[in-house]
């Protein structure tokens, strides 16, 4: 097992919000960090080897122990539901998850069609609400569904509410809050116990003192 410690971090914006909040924690990250094109990115000085993958296989490659330690949104460990220990809300990156649609959608008679990056998130939603729908799984351009009748509704991401309003859509139903949260592998946890903790104290103060500004 490698001594340095093996982090999964998602690109993007939870990307440079996370490092940003990695050098308040006082790990020397470099400044040409943010601007490397490799995926792999070892640092010795901070004792931290960097794995940078797209937001859904973070939690992916921390269950399966080549990433000792992650780095992902809410919204992902609820979809993907995966075996891993959540230790830390770094509130970072915030938004929430939504219902959305066009403002004069007609109800339906039949199951109505929900188009979401999120089958499961959604697939659970509704039938909390007791509402049969057919989930329909995209990966991309979710807004687009309604508009060329895919879908009745969407279940997505909702950060500003900008892309909805550009698009003719308007917020239905507000899901849940979502932040990006610290996840660690069981066993990466009972080898690295001392590295994790003082990774996670130091996060947790930096965390602190900015809730504390609020």
């Amino acid at each position: 097992m490698s001594s340095l410690l093996t982090v999964a971090m998602p690109k993007g914006r939870i990307f440079q919000e996370a490092v940003e909040l990695l050098r308040q924690a006082g790990y020397p990250l470099p400044p040409e960090f943010e601007d490397s094109r490799k995926l792999i990115i070892e640092i010795e000085e901070a004792g931290m080897r960097f794995i940078l993958a797209k937001p859904m296989d973070v939690p992916t490659y921390v269950e399966h122990g080549v990433a000792d330690v992650g780095i992902a949104g809410k919204d992902v460990m609820l979809e993907e539901e995966r075996d891993v220990y959540e230790v830390l809300d770094l509130k970072i990156s915030d938004c929430y998850l939504a219902v959305a649609g066009l403002p004069e959608q007609k109800e339906h008679s039949v199951a109505p069609k929900i188009a979401t990056k999120y089958p499961n998130v959604a697939a659970h939603y509704f039938r909390e609400q007791g509402e049969q729908v057919e989930i329909i799984k995209l990966n991309g351009s979710i807004e687009l569904a309604p508009l060329i009748g895919l879908a009745d509704r969407i279940v997505d991401i909702v950060s500003t509410g900008r892309t909805l309003k550009e698009n003719g859509l308007v917020e239905l139903e507000k899901i849940r809050e979502i932040t990006s949260r610290i996840i660690v592998n069981p066993a990466s946890y009972r080898m690295k116990a001392g590295v994790i903790d003082e990774l996670v104290k130091r996060l947790s103060k930096v965390v602190e003192s900015k809730e504390e500004i609020k």
